[in-house]
């Protein structure tokens, strides 16, 4: 069974495909989306829980993504993915509500530790709301 649900959105095929083939080999099931508007397709169509984002994409770039991604699906946790000459859009994602952001290349290790973290965080965040609603109900008089 797959520990989460990723969705690695880059309009770059070859690493798309090849990153979803590693990640799925690991256990997590990956799901792939060229643009930022097949993304966001991809978001009402299934649970993901951590997207993987490349910030450079012609249409709708990487940081429109995530903003989209946050007003829609608040609780998603996104980790950006950034080119040497793109760090300070790693850096702006971040202050729109970005996990972290990794630069390419990566490493396998790496990712996959990222993208559990950010999953972690998207658990616990859930959890705590979950146990937020349960304590309101149980206060509520019958």
């Amino acid at each position: 069974m797959a520990l989460f649900n990723v969705l690695i959105v880059d309009d770059e095929q070859e690493f798309r495909e090849m990153t979803i083939k590693r990640l799925n080999k690991k256990d997590l099931q990956c799901y792939g989306a060229e643009s930022g508007e097949e993304a966001m397709e991809q978001m009402q169509m299934r649970e993901i829980d951590v997207v993987l984002l490349d910030v450079k994409m012609p249409g709708m770039d990487g940081i429109m993504t995530l903003r989209e991604i946050k007003r829609l699906k608040p609780m998603t946790e996104v980790v950006m993915l950034t080119g040497h000459a793109s760090v300070e859009s790693g850096i702006d994602g971040m202050k729109l509500g970005a996990f972290d952001y990794l630069m390419k290349p990566i490493e396998l290790e790496p990712l996959i530790e990222k993208l559990k973290n950010a999953y972690q965080k998207k658990k616990t965040h859930q959890e705590k709301i979950e146990m937020a609603q349960i304590k309101k109900h149980m206060a509520m008089p019958c």
